[in-house]
């Protein structure tokens, strides 16, 4: 009996070694995948902020971040029952102060809505500190043109995020120092070429492509607008682009997965090898409020560092027709 009781507990303990070491290497697997965390301690008290998106996913994480930073947050989305909602979630739920909480509308396919949401913040704001273009669709399934004749993400993530940039930019240069972020996507390598001739053509759509090419837009955008405000002398003004990771979010409500029933097979895949939305805003908010990102402007980041562009972001003359080529879409004087 002494041998069996002796052989019973040597098995106990062997189990429960056993589950301490696979937590231990779960619990580092997750932090890994979980990417850079940003943790400096600032204040973002007196500034004002501006994010599409706002109402779900990394968007409503960034909110988060900028609003426990002190920031008053203008969320800009495209529901603006969602977007109350999403206001009240943050206010009840997530610790945040609803006194510097703004919802307004703003569908990024209709330009004219940009222009209305555009011209709603600037009656109640002089000067705006930080804006960050947050919002895209991905892998849309079919081809739609927007109220604008535009291919749908096309417009969604880059003509819509452009054309509120340029209404907003002369109140980011009335700023002591202003910060222009655009959440791009890794994604954005994949693209091979950039033809602006085509960029709504029914034959040039694909799943993959047109989010690609948006994405890889983003980063030649910032950019570009990087550049011209340096040439200008506006070095206050910065512009940057970033990848928030792989992350389990709505924002891939469109793809096969998502309507799949391997969507909930996949869960502890995906709960391990996936970023959270917070995790996914991480690096928006370090380039928004990070001291260490002061004076760094026309660089793409990834996990709160600097990472790889696509080559044909770095094509000084690509870059420049796009924005020529955005400029005269969304109808503004160059």
């Amino acid at each position: 009996m002494d041998v069996e009781t002796g052989e019973s507990d040597s098995s106990f303990v062997t189990y429960i070694f056993g589950l301490a070491v696979f937590g231990v290497l779960l619990a580092l697997v997750r932090k890994y995948f979980k990417g850079a965390q940003f943790d400096e301690r600032v204040s973002a008290k007196g500034l004002v902020a501006v994010v599409t998106g706002a109402n779900s996913g990394i968007g409503l994480e960034t909110v988060r971040g900028l609003n426990l930073a002190k920031a008053k947050v203008y969320m800009l989305c495209r529901d603006e029952k969602r977007g109350s909602e999403a206001r009240i979630k943050l206010a009840k739920q997530m610790g945040c102060d609803s006194t510097r909480l703004t919802v307004v509308r703003c569908d990024l396919a209709d330009f004219s809505s940009v222009r209305d949401c555009a011209k709603e913040i600037l009656k109640e704001e002089d000067k705006i500190d930080i804006l960050i273009n947050n919002a895209g669709v991905m892998f849309y399934p079919r081809y739609e043109k927007t109220v604008d004749g535009h291919e749908m993400t096309w417009q969604s993530n880059h003509l819509g995020h452009f054309l509120l940039t340029e209404l907003l930019l002369p109140a980011l240069e009335k700023a002591p120092k202003a910060r222009i972020v655009n959440v791009s996507s890794r994604r954005h390598l994949s693209s091979k070429a950039l033809d602006l001739a085509t960029i709504d053509d029914k034959k040039k759509f694909g799943i993959f492509a047109p989010y690609d090419r948006s994405k890889l837009a983003n980063v030649m955008h910032a950019r570009e607008l990087s550049r011209r405000l340096h040439k200008q002398g506006l070095h206050h003004v910065s512009a940057n682009s970033l990848h928030p990771g792989t992350v389990n979010s709505n924002l891939s409500r469109h793809t096969l997965l998502a309507k799949s029933p391997l969507k909930e097979i996949s869960s502890p895949f995906r709960w391990l090898f996936l970023k959270t939305d917070r995790d996914g805003a991480q690096t928006s908010l370090y380039l928004a409020l990070s001291k260490k990102a002061d004076g760094i402007s026309g660089k793409y980041f990834a996990d709160c560092k600097l990472a790889s562009e696509n080559p044909l972001a770095l094509n000084d003359q690509a870059c420049e027709d796009l924005y020529n080529y955005s400029l005269e879409q969304c109808g503004i004087a160059g």
